[in-house]
Order: structure tokens, then sequence, then C-alpha cells
């Protein structure tokens, strides 16, 4: 009898236990979704409900610029750090930042922050534009496998759909964008062997596309094509058969397919340019080929390019010289219709174009060699004639984090260029610039005389100079314009056996006036924006009204006085930082 009790006793528990367990499973489900998962202690989010007119597609005229506010942003630390970028797209009247903490916008025309949207202990991998919504593709640190994607209306914030399990298709690794257009934003999954259509305003599937057996699209690619309304192309992994595609985003239908390996895609407008590594091709809309220019080194990675009243804009590089292995460098405008060639011009290199108000704007990664700033040509699309104008940006080769990103509104012009600083990963620094004031000089030289700039193997006499020593001009040239900014010192007879020591460290100084702005003011900010871009600085130098050593010991020193900075190579810490005291003095007397 007591067993029977004891056994029917066990059986009443087990309910109890059940019971008890289901509680659990459930406590820990409503724990993940309510408080793990939950917006209102991961989310940082602004919005606004002051709605901003759109920019007027303008830029500022060609001539001097000057700016009218700046920004720089932090380069992300997170455990992806191929991920770890900053990018921009302007909306309207707002400029959009992206970074790996989520997005920021702004009033396009003062700076001003509009609204935010943050995610902690998430980071952003991926962003969409169309129309008027952003579309934002964010994953949990430490848990690739837990992912979001939300949908949010540009101009205010407000938050339009929030869905987990799509994860962008072929997103573009230097900015994190990936296709979107139509109202359409491109998802896949996690065996990439489809595409979806989503809607940008709800979230909900419009269309789906399964890709051929055995092809599937990449995570991220070099380039991508996600800044077309009207078409987007993926570069697919289909092994011995990779090639391109081109859907139509409204409907995800096939517009043409190409036979490409590997290949760098971008797309403007409903032009599609495919690079492979043997030559550069575009095609229409239709998948009609019309322009065709081979040669492994005629982009790098992907060459700039944008369309206007039915041209294409494109820069690339011609056949390599053999003897010194440089290249020359083209801007070319070619019917999309005919594929005839409209005009071309030989260029130093552009880094991003862009168009407004029928003005192409090209970016320069230097005006001229060895001068400090960037340069912005000012180009009639139609017959290619155009200025060049300096801008206060410096950029550096080597130096990650923000593809150099240039675009135009409401009479500004936008630039974005990547910086060493802030510690450890860098940053991006973008300025709005507006037409500026023209002086008696040239606009190549911000309106400065060039009889202004002092010259270079002026600065330094005999008696500064250790013994033997002689100066060699270098000139610089700007669009015609002779500068004598350059001075190389060697020694006239090096002794038999320097072959060590200081005297072959010593064996070459070197005195660069790298720019004379309008004023000192103008100079002091060009000179810290060339600081925030050297990853070898060391402690300041005295000398001038600012200095600052590079290299480790500090061989160079590079110094502003008033107006005018120099940079001076002298091999040697002492010798650089004593010749840079020099020249501040004669700079000061003059």
């Amino acid at each position: 009898m007591i067993k029977v009790e004891s056994a029917r006793s066990r059986w009443r528990a087990v309910p109890g236990v059940l019971a008890t367990l289901v509680t659990l499973v459930c406590g820990a489900i409503l724990a993940d979704h309510l408080i793990l998962q939950a917006e209102w202690w991961q989310v940082n989010r602004t919005v606004t409900h002051a709605p901003r007119p759109p920019l007027a597609d303008l830029g500022p005229p060609p001539g001097p610029v000057t700016v009218s506010w700046q920004l720089s942003t932090r380069v992300g630390d997170s455990e992806l750090p191929a991920y770890d970028r900053v990018a921009y797209t302007i909306v309207d009247g707002e400029l959009v930042v992206v970074s790996g903490g989520g997005l920021t916008v702004r009033d396009a025309r003062t700076g001003r922050e509009r609204w935010h949207y943050y995610r902690g202990q998430w980071s952003l991998l991926g962003w969409a534009r169309t129309g008027q919504v952003l579309v934002a593709y964010l994953e949990r640190t430490g848990h690739r496998g837990n992912r979001l994607m939300v949908g949010l209306d540009a101009v205010s914030g407000t938050l339009l759909w929030r869905q987990r399990g799509d994860v962008p298709a072929a997103t573009e690794r230097t900015t994190l964008r990936w296709p979107a257009g139509a109202g359409v934003v491109i998802v896949t999954e996690d065996g990439r062997h489809t595409l979806y259509g989503r809607s940008a305003w709800s979230g909900r599937r419009m269309w789906t596309k399964h890709l051929a057996h055995g092809c599937l699209v990449p995570e991220a690619v070099p380039y991508g094509s996600g800044g077309s309304e009207t078409v987007a192309t993926f570069s697919l992994d289909c092994g011995a058969r990779d090639h391109t595609l081109t859907v139509d985003p409204r409907t995800g239908r096939t517009l043409f397919t190409t036979n490409a390996a590997h290949a760098a895609v971008s797309v403007s407008g409903d032009v599609t340019a495919v690079f492979d590594g043997t030559g550069l091709y575009a095609y229409d809309r239709t998948g009609r080929q019309f322009l065709v220019r081979r040669g492994e080194d005629v982009c790098r990675d992907m060459c700039p390019m944008t369309v206007v009243g039915g041209h294409l804009l494109v820069a690339y590089d011609l056949a390599r010289r053999p003897e010194d292995g440089t290249a020359t460098r083209r801007l070319e405008s070619v019917d999309v219709a005919s594929g005839a060639l409209s005009w071309r011009r030989e260029m130093s290199g552009y880094t991003a174009l862009s168009v407004a108000g029928g003005v192409l704007y090209g970016l320069r990664s230097r005006l001229a060699d060895p001068l400090l700033p960037a340069g912005i040509d000012v180009i009639d699309p139609e017959t290619g004639e155009g200025k060049t104008v300096p801008v206060p940006l410096v950029t550096r080769p080597g130096l990650d984090g923000v593809r150099p990103w240039l675009a135009a509104g409401g009479g500004l012009l936008y630039v974005a260029v990547p910086t060493a600083r802030p510690r450890p990963f860098g940053g991006g620094r973008l300025v709005a610039l507006r037409g500026g004031i023209r002086g008696s000089g040239p606009p190549e030289l911000a309106g400065v005389p060039a009889h202004d700039w002092p010259d270079a193997c002026s600065l330094l006499g005999k008696k500064d100079l250790p013994h033997g020593y002689s100066g060699e001009p270098t000139p610089a040239r700007v669009e015609g314009l002779r500068l004598p900014a350059g001075c190389t010192y060697r020694l006239r007879r090096p002794k038999r056996h320097a072959t060590s020591g200081p005297e072959r460290e010593a064996g070459t100084l070197s005195v660069t006036v790298q720019w004379v702005a309008p004023d000192p003011t103008t100079a002091s900010a060009l000179f810290w924006a060339a600081r925030d871009t050297q990853s070898g600085v060391r402690d300041p130098v005295k000398a001038g009204d600012a200095a600052y050593g590079l290299g480790a010991p500090s061989g160079t020193v590079v110094m502003r006085v008033g107006r005018t900075i120099v940079t001076v190579t002298a091999g040697l810490p002492g010798t650089a930082t004593h010749l840079a005291t020099l020249i501040a003095a004669r700079l000061r007397s003059a």
C-alpha cells in the first residue's frame, strides 16, 4: 500500500514539474524578446518633425572656395575590421553619415543634427537608400547570427519596419552600401542563392529571384551598384561560369548578363560599368555594350564615372610606359546612345566625380605635386573645358576607412576624405564648401598672386647650410603656372668613404613651400588638416607659428609661418629643426 501511494505521489508531481519547465522556457523566451532584444534599452534614437526643403541642384561657381562647415567622424572599432567604415550620402536637404555606430542625419546646409539611430552592442554593417527611405543592417556584437534590418524615413527618422533574418545582397566593402532602387531594397538569405526584393517602406517581400544552379551572390564586393534607382548589378560567383547579373530593382526582372570573372561593377543612372582586370566595359539598360577600354591597368579598382545629359563621363588610365611605369590619365565624355566620343581631356587623376546644375566636379587627390591641398576641377560636361581650384583638404595614400566622396547641392560642394586621426583607427573629415573671395591672383592658387610665393632656394643662404651643399630648384606646375616651390640641396663633392653614419644621412636636404594661403587663418586650417592625415607625427617642434616632426627620428619638419606652409627634410632631427628655425626668421623678415 505504501508503494502504491508513493507512485501516485510521483505521478501527481509530474504536471507540476512540466508546468515549471514551461514557465522557465516561456520566461526565457519572453526575457529574450522583452529584455535582451528589446528596443527600449538598446536603441538610442531621435526623430524630427520639421521637414527641410530639398537642396537646389546647384554647386558653387568656378573659382576659390571656402569652408562653410565641417565634420569629423570616428572610424568604429568592431570585431569585423573590414566593416569599420564611414560613408555619406545626400537625401534632399539632408546629409546622411553612416558609421559602425549607426546613422546620423544632419541639415546639409548647416551641419546641425536632425536625427540619429544608434543601437548599443550592435554594429551597423550595411546600409541602402532608395527615395526617402534608409535601410540599415545591424549585427549584434559577438553574435553574427543575431541580425536585424530596419527601414527608416530619411526625413524624420521614423521607424518604418523591422525584420530579422535577411542579409544584404553584395555589400560594397568601402562604403557598406548595397543595391536598392525604385522603392525596393534587394536582400538575400544565408545560402545567398536567391535574391529577394523587399518594399523599402513596409519591409514586405515584393519578388523572389532564384539564381542559376551553382551561383551565389557574394557577401561583400570591392565595388557595387548601390547608387542607381533603376538598375542593380551583381557580380556572381559561379565557379568557372562567373558572370554579372543586372536586374530591374522594382520587379527583379533580368535586364542582361555579361561573362566576367571576379569583376568590379559600378552603376550610374541606367549605365553599368564592369572592370574585370582585362578592360573596362560599359552597357546601357538593354545590355548593349557602347564602351570598351582594354588594359589590365585601365582602372585601379573601378574607374570613377557618372552620367549626365545622356553622356557617360569616365576617368581612366591609358597604357603605362614600360620605362618608368607612369600612365597618362584621361577623362572622356561618351554618348550613351551611339558610343561616339564627344570630347576627352588629359588630367591628373580623379578619386570621385559628381554632377550638379549641369556642372561636373572632379576631386583630385592633389592640386599638383608637391603642393599640399587637394584640388577640384569644375568642368563644363558639354565641352570638357574647366578650371581647377584648391580645396582645404589633404589626402594621403594608404589611409583607409573612408572612400573619397564628392557631392554638390544648394550652392555647396561636399567633400570627404580619410584621416589618420582620431587615434587609433582614424576617421573621416567632411567639409561643406561655398564660393570664396576672388583674390587678385589665379583661382588655381586660391586668388593668391604667384609672385607672393617665396622662392624655396632663397630661404636658406650659404652660411645656413653645411659646407659643400648647393641648391637645385624643383618647381611645381599648376595648370600652366610655374611656382618656385621646391629646392633640393646636395653635396657638390661627397667624401669617397661616406658610406654610413651622419655624413651619408645628411647627404640630401630639401625645402618645399607646400602652400601660400590667402591669410594665416586659412593656412592654419590647412596645416592642421595635413597633420590629421599623418600617421607618423612626433612631438611638436619649436619653429615658426606651429610645427611638428615626422618619422622616428624626426628628420622632417612641417611648419607654418603666417600664411606659408613649408616642409624641411634633412635626415637628422637636429638639422631639420635648425634649418626650419632659420627659414621661419627669413619669412617673417620678408
